[in-house]
């Protein structure tokens, strides 16, 4: 017997196969097309491109576990967050997404605090509005797309858009449902203020549940697709970040996970909500019931590097990458790296912010080109972790997962920065191990995520910062503080 793990991200959907220990049996990815960047900071993908995605993902794990659909007791899901999916009255797709990277709706998030006031949308939802919530890309359209606007019946998450394919039942969990800017956060509900004030129609958004809920069955379409049996129970699952943050354990207070993707996050598990009132880091629902998470996001952690090999070092392996930029010093000379390439979230909350190298002379070489793009999101994610410490959350160690934790340069950088201890596990699957945990826990599997969480998940590798270069890392983070108040007036400019 087995359960399937499901995360639509950015580049790829990913699927998983755990049995009944939580042992990953197989996996399979397949990748979705380019994302559209038409204009500076715009970022679109087609949710039929992460059907389809998601059926070869799902066909492919079954191949390579030797089985068929009738083996999965249970499905579980996570996805790219705030991603804006327009449905029409028949349940089809309006318009491309506008996925969470997009940054073309400042002149809404204004709108809204102009509208609702800033304070009072904090009181509402728990966080103040930004361009990557799906409300300020929604609001985009009925601005600028205003043919697309009056078809719409129906609005929802990337990952709520794949499993509606699957079982035809419209949903979206608490955690997901946390980063569009309409949910009340404290009460874990759709917040009608917020609708009522923006003239929204409140039946556009589905009922939501807990994570662990079962909210669906595959239909015999959807059977035929995939191979999966039809009547296979799934759970709502969770946004990529709770659901990477049941993968990695971070179900307790205490321990916190660092997951370095595409972007960069910061997440620490909460007992009660609470919140910035500067809105630097998100408040949302986690996916543990009754629980919350707060989170810091870099927007281009992981991104910076690839935009490097893509664009400056084409051909060489991310491993090459690493090794070269051992060779250079801490500091890298008094090389930045800033890592706005999609704006900026945590601390900044500025979609106008730029990247850009600051320090750069005729001696730098390549080597520390590369080290301060790593430096330089390890001290943005320095910036996360000393808000979510500043409203009273304790951490006492980190969890590194993503793409930038397989590199122990990388680990031993963050321990020093963050002058704690780093840990991997030994599953660095994060969303879609997150997923497939869940689904156990709502098909029976476990009788608690917490419970799955323990029996499931093991510490692998610890990295304990360095005296000295902790000292040096500090004044580094300091001088680095600096140079994003230096350079705001410019980036509107630009």
């Amino acid at each position: 017997m087995y359960w399937l793990g499901i995360d639509v991200g950015t580049g790829g959907t990913r699927a998983l196969l755990l049995d009944e220990q939580g042992k990953i049996v197989s996996s399979c990815t397949a990748p979705h097309a380019e994302m559209r960047m038409e204009r500076p900071l715009w970022a679109e993908q087609d949710p039929d491109d992460w059907w389809r995605a998601t059926q070869l993902a799902i066909q492919g794990a079954l191949r390579e576990a030797h089985t068929d659909g009738a083996a999965i007791k249970g499905i579980g899901f996570s996805g790219q967050m705030h991603g804006l999916v327009m449905l029409d009255a028949a349940g089809k797709v309006i318009r491309p997404s506008l996925i969470w990277c997009d940054q073309r709706s400042q002149a809404q998030v204004d709108a809204i605090h102009a509208r609702v006031g800033r304070e009072r949308v904090v009181q509402f939802t728990a966080n103040p509005a930004i361009t990557g919530f799906t409300l300020p890309k929604l609001l985009w359209v009925r601005d600028n797309d205003p043919a697309s606007y009056a078809q719409l019946k129906t609005v929802l998450l990337p990952k709520d858009y794949v499993r509606y394919k699957l079982c035809g039942e419209l949903g979206q969990d608490v955690s997901d449902a946390s980063g569009t800017g309409l949910f009340d956060v404290a009460n874990r509900v759709w917040s009608r203020p917020m609708m009522e004030e923006l003239g929204l129609d409140p039946s556009w958004f589905p009922i939501v549940f807990e994570s662990a809920q079962v909210c669906g069955r595959v239909t015999h379409e959807a059977s035929s697709a995939t191979g999966l049996l039809s009547g296979t129970p799934m759970v709502a699952g969770a946004g990529d970040q709770a659901a990477s943050a049941v993968g990695n354990g971070i179900v307790d207070t205490g321990i916190a996970s660092c997951t370095l993707g595409t972007s960069g996050v910061l997440f620490a598990h909460m007992d009660q909500p609470a919140y910035d009132p500067a809105g630097r880091v998100h408040t949302f629902c986690h996916a543990v019931p009754g629980k919350w998470h707060v989170m810091g996001v870099t927007q281009g952690a992981g991104l910076s590097l690839q935009w490097f090999r893509n664009n400056l070092a084409a051909g060489v392996s991310y491993d090459e990458l690493m090794t070269e930029a051992a060779t250079a010093e801490i500091g890298c000379d008094g090389l930045f790296w800033l890592p706005y390439l999609m704006g900026e979230r945590t601390p900044h909350l500025d979609a106008s912010a730029r990247g850009g190298w600051i320090g750069l002379t005729a001696r730098h070489k390549r080597a520390d080109l590369i080290r301060s793009i790593i430096e330089g999101v390890s001290y943005s994610q320095k910036d996360c972790l000393d808000v979510i410490v500043e409203i009273g959350v304790e951490i006492h160690k980190v969890r590194a997962s993503g793409g930038g934790a397989q590199s122990p340069l990388w680990r031993q950088i963050l321990a020093d920065v963050f002058r704690r201890r780093v840990t991997t596990l030994a599953s660095q699957e994060g969303s879609a191990y997150g997923a497939g945990l869940l689904a156990m826990v709502g098909t029976g599997g476990f009788a608690s995520v917490q419970e799955a969480c323990a029996s499931c998940i093991e510490e692998t590798s610890e990295t304990d910062p360095r005296t000295r270069e902790s000292m040096a890392y500090s004044k580094g983070h300091q001088i680095y503080r600096t140079l994003y108040p230096t350079l705001k007036a410019t980036f509107p400019l630009l």
